[in-house]
């Protein structure tokens, strides 16, 4: 390290921090005279605001719920976005206070899922001008993922596999629509395939084994939905907070 180099924080040597080897700190550039304009300041240039609602997982009449365009590292990251183009400070009382009821609900929902052991809720908003918040699941068990680093770890860890990734997101909306709203993400279809020809216990074809309707195993579709949704119905386990009807 040159001898003019700032010292490194002491966060560099935790067990959390995704990197190691030879590093030196940035050097800081000089304040700007103005703070550059943020995507959307302008709400006719918005993108959140001119998104359709079928580029969400939820939607209600106020809020909606969006994920990334592909799996990422960690189990789910999601973003929770007002309807209204409104930032933090600028919510008026009644969004304020469904903010919070719809933060402990999402944060439930992604719990709920099967390897998650906790979610981080970051709010940073030097992006966007558009209200959103970021909801990253913490996977059960990855100890060094805990802390201040999951968002780098996200961009690091190999992505989950899609199949089981558009699962969670069947299984996230159709919790946030037992409250309300509309889930607007179904989970993927089993691609299932009925073997040519079923043998009985003797060897023959219609055997006393073979006694079935239809293929071994299938499930219509409502029963394969309601599996796949399994981890729906646990939230029932857990109250509710007092809050106001979000719809």
């Amino acid at each position: 390290m040159p001898p003019d180099s700032p010292i490194l924080p002491e966060f560099v040597h935790w067990p959390t921090f995704p990197f190691e080897g030879h590093l030196r700190v940035k050097r800081l550039d000089a304040p700007a005279a103005e703070e550059p304009p943020r995507q959307g300041e302008d709400p006719s240039t918005c993108q959140a605001c001119v998104a359709p609602d079928d580029a969400y997982i939820w939607v209600a009449d106020r809020w909606r719920v969006r994920a990334l365009d592909r799996p990422t590292g960690l189990p789910m990251v999601l973003i929770l976005e007002s309807r209204s183009h409104l930032d933090l400070g600028d919510l008026p009382n009644l969004l304020a206070a469904e903010l919070g009821v719809m933060t402990v609900r999402l944060e439930r929902a992604i719990r709920s899922l099967q390897g998650v052991a906790r979610v981080h809720v970051n709010r940073w908003g030097d992006g966007s001008a558009h209200l959103h918040l970021w909801f990253l699941a913490r996977p059960f068990g990855q100890l060094q993922l805990r802390g201040t680093f999951l968002s780098l770890w996200d961009d690091i860890l190999p992505a989950v596999p899609e199949a089981h990734w558009r699962e969670n997101l069947a299984m996230v909306a159709a919790w946030l629509a037992e409250f309300g709203g509309r889930a607007l993400v179904e989970p993927p279809r089993i691609n299932w395939q009925a073997p040519s020809r079923f043998e009985g216990a003797t060897g023959e074809v219609g055997g006393p084994e073979s006694s079935v309707e239809g293929p071994i195993g299938a499930a219509t579709p409502d029963s394969s939905h309601a599996s796949q949704n399994g981890g729906v119905d646990r939230r029932s386990a857990e109250a509710e907070p007092t809050g106001p009807d979000v719809a």
